[in-house]
């Protein structure tokens, strides 16, 4: 289960950055990037759920890392900042995302 939330997580950051590469759909290849990144993306999810992932913690888990390495990657890929509250944000998720994996019963 493990396996495949980590290849939806890959799938979704990597539609997300497509996504604004694609400058609005008009660029051919980071468009097609998007869509068929997103539909890894849930299918790769939908597994994880099959295998047994409760789907509060995968969701949680995917979003919030999806999140961290979106915003991050973001700073030298697209030029863009960060501000101190932001950083601070990133890292709540962060803290959130830890307190819902170690509270999940195993």
């Amino acid at each position: 289960m493990w396996f495949w939330l980590g290849i939806a997580i890959a799938s979704e950051v990597t539609a997300t950055l497509a996504l604004r590469a694609s400058e609005g759909f008009t660029k051919l290849l980071p468009s097609a990037v998007v869509v068929v990144g997103y539909a890894v993306a849930f299918f790769a999810l939908s597994r994880s759920l099959v295998h047994g992932m409760e789907i509060g913690l995968a969701y949680a888990i995917w979003a919030g890392i999806g999140v961290v390495i979106v915003a991050v990657v973001s700073v030298p890929l697209f030029g863009e900042r960060l501000s101190l509250l932001q950083l601070a944000g990133v890292g709540l998720v962060v803290v959130g995302v830890v307190a819902l994996e170690l509270g999940a019963a195993h």
